[in-house]
């Protein structure tokens, strides 16, 4: 910070058009968020102001990130909100756009979770909370995050609320799994914790009845029901017209497609896939396309099979995400942890039927659209067969199914209006 300080004792902000998400692009210039002036706050007159912080949030993250973008375009075109969005970066940088504005925060990169940074200038986070005033903050982490929140949020007192994004029990210790005692104590440590952390908070935002159940059932308190959305006009069906055109792109081969798309990291269990596609591809000639980053790319590529396995970069580009999507046949999602399933919601979106495990958010998706199968989770032969029965079925049928639940249920146009709703019951209770 003080070599920012030195660099630059000023603000220089940067403007962006109402169709660019409001963050720092990479070539941003180096601003000091220490520092005064501060930039007055957008929207002065607006109802309702939420600020956001998480350290989940970089340039090749997933789900939480798409999570608060969604949110800043669903602000942008209500002028009766403001959002804040405070995250972790290499340096201190701002950007914005008409009603909503992101602090990016200088932090040092945290070991073995690349691409995610440390949050914790508790007194660069006080001076942002206090410029900007906001109703209430939403916390995105589970660990560091709320406490130095809560410190830098202690002068201004806006009510708080926690999404539990990651279901840190169920990574830490699996239903099923079979080395016992130490992972049940890491369990009952991780629940204890919880339990500890959601009493700092107004409300638990829980994006599953799965989730929901889980928390209260292991004695957090205060826990609200909401979901996710997603984008129904990027996400389409309509993008399986091209579909030879993105597999050209690609690389692609003919021949049925199963698709993984997310963060490289050990609780997505994609070594369930790569043990159960030797069976898959010698009984339906499939090909697997994995996209994405994370920390065990390294390891995930060194065990997977020799043949009818490729690998893709992660995707920036939503549009050419989307265009992969409805290239796909079939959608896999082998994590048991995940606290909803927001590249699963896409696949449904675009067409696509899912192959999950039978634990976590999308399995509740899967259980709700009728739109694929599941398969017990940590059974590779189950995985395979499960995967042969829809590759041979009727899978048009299933994408069909997925779309409609997507457009039924998950706009997100519907998510936020659920979860603003409980903004305002938490502001109407504290």
């Amino acid at each position: 910070m003080r070599q920012l300080r030195n660099r630059l004792p000023t603000w220089r902000l940067l403007r962006l058009s109402a169709d660019i998400p409001p963050i720092p692009r990479a070539d941003a210039p180096v601003v000091d968020v220490s520092r005064g002036p501060l930039p007055p706050p957008l929207r002065p007159d607006a109802g309702l102001a939420i600020l956001d912080i998480t350290k989940h949030f970089a340039e090749t993250t997933g789900g939480i990130r798409t999570y608060l973008l969604a949110k800043a375009a669903y602000v942008e075109a209500r002028p009766e909100l403001r959002q804040v969005l405070v995250v972790p970066g290499a340096t201190g940088a701002i950007g914005q756009a008409a009603g909503a504005r992101c602090y990016q925060v200088p932090g040092r990169p945290i070991p073995t979770q690349s691409p995610y940074r440390f949050l914790l200038d508790a007194a660069t986070i006080r001076g942002i909370i206090e410029h900007e005033r906001p109703d209430l903050i939403e916390v995105g982490s589970p660990f560091a995050v709320p406490w130095v929140t809560r410190r830098a949020n202690s002068r201004h007192r806006a009510p708080m609320v926690w999404f539990f994004h990651t279901d840190v029990p169920g990574i830490v210790a699996p239903r099923g799994a079979a080395d016992g005692a130490a992972r049940t104590l890491g369990g009952k440590a991780a629940w204890a914790y919880f339990r500890l952390l959601g009493r700092q908070f107004h409300a638990v935002l829980a994006a599953s009845e799965t989730v929901a159940q889980a928390l209260e059932r292991n004695g957090v308190e205060r826990v609200a029901r909401v979901t996710l959305g997603v984008d129904l006009d990027r996400f389409h069906p309509s993008r399986r017209a091209v579909a030879s055109d993105t597999r050209r792109t690609w690389g692609l081969p003919e021949g049925p497609l199963g698709l993984f798309v997310g963060r490289l990291a050990r609780e997505k269990q994609i070594e369930i896939l790569f043990r159960a596609w030797p069976e898959i591809r010698r009984r339906t000639g499939a090909t697997l396309v994995l996209a994405g980053n994370g920390p065990s790319a390294g390891h995930y590529r060194r065990m997977a099979p020799s043949d009818g396995v490729v690998w893709l970069p992660y995707q920036h580009d939503r549009d050419r995400l989307a265009d992969l999507y409805a290239a796909a046949d079939l959608y896999l999602a082998p994590g048991p942890a995940e606290t909803f399933g927001l590249s699963a919601l896409e696949a449904f979106a675009s067409g696509t039927p899912v192959l999950s495990v039978d634990r976590g958010g999308v399995a509740e998706l899967l259980t709700a659209s009728g739109a694929g199968l599941h398969y017990p989770s940590g059974d590779a032969g189950a995985c395979a067969e499960a995967a042969i029965r829809l590759f041979q079925g009727d899978l048009p049928a299933l994408g069909r199914r997925g779309r409609q639940h997507a457009e039924t249920r998950h706009s997100w146009n519907t998510a936020f209006g659920r979860i603003f709703a409980v903004y305002r019951e938490v502001l109407d209770r504290a």
